[in-house]
């Protein structure tokens, strides 16, 4: 049984396939366009279909569109409400309303061969809900999902049980977190629908001191849903336009906001649990991809494990939508086996592209061995190895590396991406290590999708991974699921006796992050990197500069 999942209607266009209840690829369009997050989520681009991701996918498996059993579409069109009926008055609905209908011909168009009646339109907020529920290591879970919105809710709250989702809440429009968490992405002079990270980053330099005036207008309402009241920003802090200097008002804003956002949540968390029992709730949509939320869930609310799905944004729902479709044609799926879903090359392709770039390069015995020699000496690096990543986190994959135990090394890593001094780099730390140096948020936690407490003793040791608020975004490095980079964390720690490195994505910024090998190449040639490994080969900047 093969099925094809397709994201199109808002952002992040993408494709996953399933292959007899196995995912065995999915990949974002932004990392074969070069486009961040694939498009704006504008009603004229509704029509833009994932036609590079989709068409690598199926060549991938080496399945041609004819041989597709089912295609599925993450956006049901027969369940979109009118603009006046979801209280959005957004009139662009109706164009992507007649795209979305139009979609099964567009995509016979895009993938030749492809019969149009083999495409199934899937709920959007059942499809967030499958990429979670379906591809959790736990086949039973609790599910709830939380973005800006999808046909004509916001929320959607439910369980699986063998496989098959029961919904028990879901909330209307207009009322939804996310179009409130981005209309303050807005308001701080970030782009909506694609910064809302660095408003979570904000608010950690602010205090909540604005809580009890949201409060009111921001409130789950006990029966599994919540209201969002509109919020005129301005009240707390004056609008910021791009590039503008934010003051500590405007950090406060952000503070509260977080806060009230994550207190609603541990609400609908717990009202979840009450109705199912699960002692595993699983997350996806926008939302769940607010890590200072997720570890809040998992403290406070009665579930034993909480599970993130690692591209729980609208990129994860053609995942969760080939996942479904799946399921309904009688396959018993498989949990996901990780977020390293995207394209790779062999060595000897490798090879090539160097010889090609007409580039110097190197072939060391053991390239984890050379990368913790030149991160020891506080070089950074550009780490290209493996399947690149599914979903917006660098996870080893395709990253920049450096020394976690410089403070300088946050402003020069900043630098290097061309982004905001406020926000933070992640660590990477070795699985086994973890506990020693990291609280709060769960281990292992492969997917950067929670923040940990830095232990006392470890902030001054590890300060450029330690944010201002005493926290981090910590991946675990398994030794079994990740050898290479577990041999380097290693290698790095025989050396200087720190078992984390700084790991973050392999971009610059307003840039998608790397995925081929030409992309590595670009990147390392315009930015002040001294090492690029890629393969099992190292190229080397020709003269330093001086650290």
């Amino acid at each position: 049984m093969k099925v094809l999942g397709i994201n199109a209607i808002y952002h992040d266009p993408s494709a996953a396939l399933v292959v007899d209840g196995r995912v065995v690829a999915a990949a974002e369009e932004e990392r074969f366009s070069r486009r961040k997050h694939g498009k704006r989520p504008l009603p004229w681009s509704a029509w833009e279909l994932p036609e590079l991701s989709a068409a690598w996918c199926l060549r991938e498996a080496g399945i041609r569109p004819e041989e597709l059993d089912a295609v599925a579409y993450s956006f049901d069109p027969a369940l979109m409400a009118t603009p006046e009926e979801s209280g959005l008055f957004d009139g662009g609905d109706v164009m992507r309303k007649k795209y979305a209908e139009m979609a099964p011909d567009f995509l016979a168009h895009a993938l030749p061969g492809l019969d149009p009646a083999k495409v199934r339109f899937v709920k959007h907020h059942v499809a967030h809900a499958a990429s979670a529920g379906l591809a959790a290591p736990q086949r039973d879970n609790a599910v709830l999902v939380l973005d800006g919105r999808g046909e004509a809710h916001s929320h959607l709250a439910g369980r699986y049980t063998d496989g098959r989702l029961e919904v028990l809440a879901g909330q209307t429009l207009p009322h939804s977190l996310g179009l409130m968490y981005e209309e303050l992405t807005d308001h701080l002079g970030f782009l909506r629908s694609s910064d809302e990270f660095k408003v979570m980053a904000m608010a950690s330099y602010g205090k909540p001191r604005f809580v009890g005036e949201l409060s009111g207008l921001i409130r789950a309402t006990g029966d599994g849903g919540f209201v969002t009241e509109r919020i005129d920003f301005t009240e707390f802090a004056p609008r910021l336009g791009k590039g503008d200097d934010w003051t500590e008002a405007h950090a406060d804003l952000a503070a509260s906001v977080q806060q009230r956002l994550e207190e609603v949540l541990v609400d609908l968390a717990c009202w979840v649990h009450e109705q199912t029992g699960e002692r595993t709730l699983t997350l996806a949509g926008g939302t769940a991809l607010n890590c200072v939320a997720n570890t809040r869930i998992l403290a406070e609310s009665p579930f034993e494990e909480v599970w993130v799905q690692p591209a729980a944004g609208d990129a994860g729902t053609a995942l969760g939508a080939a996942l479904h479709v799946a399921t309904e044609l009688g396959e018993r799926t498989e949990p996901m086996p990780g977020a390293a879903l995207g394209r790779s090359w062999t060595d000897d392709e490798i090879e090539r592209w160097l010889q090609t770039a007409a580039i110097d390069y190197e072939r060391p015995d053991d390239v984890a061995e050379a990368v913790a020699e030149v991160l020891a000496d506080n070089g950074i690096v550009a780490w290209f190895q493996g399947r690149s990543e599914f979903g917006p986190r660098a996870l080893g994959h395709r990253s920049l590396l450096a020394h976690p135990g410089h403070e300088a090394n946050l402003e020069r890593m900043n630098d290097v991406k061309g982004r905001e001094q406020f926000r933070p780099v992640a660590p990477m730390v070795l699985l086994e290590r973890a506990p020693e140096i990291f609280g709060r948020g769960p281990i292992p936690s492969p997917y950067m999708l929670f923040v940990h407490d830095v232990a006392p003793e470890w902030k001054d040791r590890i300060p450029t991974v330690t944010h201002v608020d005493g926290t981090a975004r910590i991946q675990t490095i398994d030794r079994e699921t990740e050898p290479l980079v577990h041999r380097m964390i290693a290698a790095f720690e025989r050396r200087t006796g720190l078992p984390v490195v700084v790991n973050t994505s392999l971009n610059t910024a307003g840039r998608p992050m790397v995925d081929d090998p030409r992309d590595a190449l670009e990147c390392f040639g315009s930015a002040p990197v001294d090492l690029l490994a890629i393969g099992p080969f190292v190229v080397r900047r020709a003269r330093a500069t001086r650290r």
